[in-house]
C-alpha cells in the first residue's frame, strides 16, 4: 500500500522493525527512519505478542479531536466555517486540519493511571507496546515521545482515518490476525477486538458491555462519572449569582404568585444557560486549566467527565433554558439570548482583553437584574443599573486579583489565558475598591430620590445600609489579600458569615424602611 491509496501513518522503532514486519511490504512506504525514545532497559522479545492501546478515552481520559476543536474555536470563532469545509472532505482530513492548526500539550494531559500500569508490566515483561489512534498522527506521535515507553504508534493521515475497521485492518497487517493484544474503550474498537488475541476494555459505554462479556473481552475497572462531578462541571455552587434575578421582585414589591412564579423560571432559565456556557468555557480552556494550581481539578481538566458527553451537554442545556424562558415571557427570551450571545463572546474573545474583561462580567451580572425585570413586566430601574455595574465592577476585580494571588503563591508565571501580569495586582486591587466604593456613592444618592420616597415609608432608614456596604466592601479586599477568599467572590460571599449577616442587615434595614 502507498500514500496514494491512503495508507495512515505510523511509526516503528528502528531497531525492531524486522520483527514487526515479517516480511510484510505494507508498511514498507511508512516506515519513519528517526528514532523513538524508549526504555534505555527495554530489550525487545521476537517472542513476546505486541500490547496494543488505543489513546483518546483509552490511554488518557478525553479526546484529543474535540479538545483540538474547542480549542480552535476558542481562539478563532470564525475558523469554524473553515472546519465545516474540511469536514466535506472527510474525517481524515478534518483532523489533518486541526492538527496542522492546533499545538497540544502531551504533558498535560490526563493520562488513566491503570492503563499506564498495564503498559508498565508490559514493559517490564519485554513486550513491544504500542499506541493506534484514530487522532491525527501529529497528536499521536507527540504523546508517544513525551511517555517514551511506545515502540511506535499508528495515527490516521490526510487521507485515512485510524478507525474502526480501518485499524483493525493496519494492525492484522502488521501484526497478523490474533497476533497482537489490544486495549480500547468504545464501540469502534469492536472490529480490533475481534481480530485481537486478547482484548480488554477500560470505561466501555454499557450498551456494549453484554457484548464484551459475551466476546470474552476483559474489562478493566477505573473511575466512574459521578454525580458529584457533574454538579461541579454545571458549576451549581454559581448558581447563587443567578439569584439577582430576584432584585427587581423585591425593589418593585411584587410579591404576587405570578411574579415569583416568573422569577423561579427566570432563575433556572438563566442557571442551566450559565451551566453550558461553563462547559463550552472549560473546552475551550483545558490547557490553561490544567496549568493552573485549582482549576486543574474541574471534571474536564482532570478527565473526571468524557469530554463528548460534556459536549454533548451543551446544546441540551441550552436548548431547556431557552424553552423556561419563552415560557416566562418573550421579553426576557430576548435577554437570555443577549446574555448567551454575551457570554460566548466573553469566552472566545473578550477574556482576554484587559479591563475589557470585568467590564462584560459586571454587565453579565447586570444583566440578571435585567432579565429578573424582563421575567416579571417591571421598568428597569436606573439607579439599579448604576449600582450594580459599580458593584459587580468591583466584584470582576477581586475575581481577577485572586487568580493572580492564586498564580503568584504558587509560583506560576503570568496566565497565558488573560492579559494580566502579577506586577498588575496593586493596581487592580486599588480598581475594585475604588469600584465598590462608587457603588456606595450611587446608593447614597439613590436615598435621596423620588424613588424611594415612593417606595419607603421611611427612606431615611436607609442610610444606614451605607456603613455596612462600606464594611462588606473592604472586608472582601481583605480576604482577597489574606489569600482567604474563594475564586470567585460571590460564591465566597454565599459561605462567608460575616458577608450573610452583611445581607441579613441590609434586608432587614430595607424591609423596616418599607414599613
Amino acid at each position: 500500500m502507498n500514500d496514494a491509496e491512503g495508507a495512515a501513518r505510523c511509526f516503528v522503532n528502528p531497531e525492531i522493525s524486522s520483527f514487526l514486519l515479517k516480511g510484510k511490504p505494507v508498511l514498507d512506504s511508512q516506515l519513519r527512519s528517526e528514532s523513538q525514545p524508549t526504555r534505555s532497559d527495554f530489550t525487545p522479545s521476537n517472542d513476546g505478542r505486541p500490547l496494543v492501546v488505543d489513546l483518546d478515552g483509552t490511554l488518557i481520559k478525553s479526546d484529543l479531536l474535540v479538545e483540538a476543536v474547542f480549542k480552535r474555536i476558542g481562539a478563532k470563532p470564525f475558523a469554524a466555517v473553515g472546519l465545516l469545509a474540511a469536514l466535506r472532505r472527510g474525517k481524515a482530513h478534518f483532523k489533518h486540519v486541526l492538527a496542522q492548526a492546533v499545538n497540544l500539550d502531551p504533558a498535560s494531559l490526563p493520562y488513566d493511571q491503570v492503563i499506564l500500569g498495564r503498559i508498565r508490566e508490559a514493559v517490564a515483561a519485554g513486550r513491544p507496546v504500542y499506541l493506534a489512534s484514530a487522532s491525527n498522527a501529529q497528536f499521536v506521535s507527540a504523546v508517544a515521545e513525551h511517555l517514551g515507553f511506545f515502540t511506535g504508534w499508528f495515527g490516521s493521515d490526510a487521507i485515512t482515518n485510524v478507525a474502526g475497521s480501518n485499524k483493525a485492518r493496519l494492525l492484522v497487517e502488521a501484526f497478523g490476525d490474533g497476533g497482537f493484544d489490544y486495549i480500547g474503550n468504545d464501540e469502534a474498537d469492536l472490529h480490533i477486538w475481534a481480530v485481537a488475541s486478547k482484548g480488554m476494555a477500560v470505561r466501555p459505554p454499557s450498551r456494549i458491555q453484554a457484548k464484551l462479556v459475551a466476546a470474552g473481552i476483559e474489562i478493566i475497572e477505573s473511575e466512574k462519572q459521578k454525580l458529584k462531578s457533574w454538579i461541579k462541571l454545571f458549576r451549581v455552587h454559581q448558581y447563587v449569582k443567578n439569584t439577582l434575578v430576584f432584585l427587581p421582585l423585591l425593589t418593585a414589591q411584587r410579591l404576587d404568585p405570578a411574579s415569583i412564579f416568573d422569577s423561579v423560571l427566570a432563575f433556572l432559565a438563566f442557571s442551566l444557560c450559565a451551566s453550558s456556557v461553563y462547559i463550552f468555557n472549560d473546552l475551550v480552556d483545558l490547557a490553561a486549566d490544567r496549568d493552573h494550581p485549582t482549576k486543574c481539578n474541574r471534571p474536564l481538566a482532570s478527565g473526571a467527565i468524557s469530554i463528548i458527553h460534556a459536549a454533548l451537554a451543551i446544546p441540551i442545556l441550552l436548548v431547556v433554558a431557552m424553552a423556561l424562558a419563552a415560557f416566562a415571557s418573550l421579553p426576557f427570551l430576548a435577554v437570555m439570548i443577549f446574555y448567551f450571545a454575551l457570554t460566548t463572546t466573553y469566552t472566545c474573545w473578550l477574556k482576554t482583553k484587559m479591563l475589557i474583561d470585568v467590564v462584560v462580567l459586571a454587565m453579565l451580572y447586570t444583566l440578571r437584574a435585567i432579565g429578573g425585570a424582563a421575567a416579571i413586566g417591571v421598568p428597569v430601574s436606573e439607579w439599579l443599573l448604576a449600582f450594580s455595574m459599580f458593584i459587580f465592577t468591583s466584584l470582576a476585580l477581586i475575581k481577577r486579583y485572586v487568580e493572580l494571588t492564586t498564580r503568584l503563591d504558587a509560583a506560576k508565571c503570568d496566565p497565558s489565558n488573560r492579559n494580566y501580569r502579577l506586577a498588575d495586582m496593586p493596581i487592580v486591587a486599588s480598581c475594585a475598591a475604588a469600584a465598590g466604593f462608587n457603588a456606595v456613592t450611587v446608593f447614597a444618592l439613590y436615598i435621596s430620590s423620588d424613588t424611594v420616597h415612593q417606595l419607603y415609608h421611611h427612606p431615611k432608614a436607609l442610610w444606614l445600609v451605607c456603613p455596612v456596604l462600606m464594611y462588606w466592601i473592604a472586608r472582601m479586599l481583605m480576604m482577597a489579600h489574606r489569600r482567604q477568599m474563594h475564586d470567585d467572590p460571590i460564591v465566597f460571599a454565599a459561605k462567608d458569615p460575616p458577608s450573610l449577616w452583611a445581607v441579613a442587615a441590609i434586608g432587614a434595614i430595607m424591609l423596616a424602611a418599607a414599613a
